[in-house]
């Protein structure tokens, strides 16, 4: 089965192994992770189907482990059955990135199905994916400023100003969530029957 192999694979080059919940989960290390991503490919790994980032600004101790560094890059590849010979095997790749410097390689190369997805870790995150073809948000306005995923990022009351000078009060985009007035969105709240009211 190509998970025991990857297994075997992480064992014979050093790398860190954990599994939980039957998942397997292989750290590498920053400066190989194209080199060993593309190990997994050639073993069989034909599909990407995730690429999630996680900041672990501010993790608590009280967990047992401290992650080396404040940010990470997980990813999901899938042995897909039905394709060059896959088996339905899956392994959980994982990078930490260093926030003085957040930037990993692409893997939009070995796998096209990552390029959204590294789009979508760049725009929440700021973490900088040095190769990918067409690097820019994806989610948030091109003049957005910040990353709304890290845990530094303020929530909640403030409002959204963006560099051309229009903001998105949050009282006022609420207010049509709550039905008592159309708000910014131009819907009243409850049920949506396609209509405006």
């Amino acid at each position: 089965m190509r998970r025991e192999e990857a297994r075997a694979y992480a064992e014979e080059h050093g790398l860190e192994v954990r599994e939980a919940h039957d998942l397997l989960h292989i750290v590498l290390p920053l400066p190989e992770l194209k080199t060993h991503m593309a190990a997994f490919k050639a073993m069989g790994f034909n599909y990407l189907a995730d690429v999630i980032g996680i900041d672990y600004r501010d993790y608590p101790e009280a967990a047992g482990w401290h992650p080396p560094e404040r940010f990470a890059v997980v990813y999901e590849l899938v042995s897909l059955p039905g394709f060059a010979d896959g088996d339905g095997s899956r392994i959980y790749p994982r990078v930490y990135v260093p926030e003085r410097k957040p930037e990993l390689e692409t893997v939009s190369d070995l796998w096209p199905s990552a390029n959204f997805p590294e789009r979508e870790v760049y725009d929440l995150y700021g973490l900088v994916f040095k190769g990918h073809p067409d690097l820019r948000r994806i989610l948030m306005p091109e003049d957005f400023e910040g990353h709304p995923l890290r845990k530094d990022f303020p929530l909640g009351e403030t409002p959204t100003l963006f560099n051309e000078g229009r903001y998105i009060d949050p009282e006022s985009f609420r207010a049509g969530l709550r039905g008592k007035e159309k708000g910014l969105t131009g819907w009243r709240g409850g049920r949506r029957k396609g209509e405006r009211r």
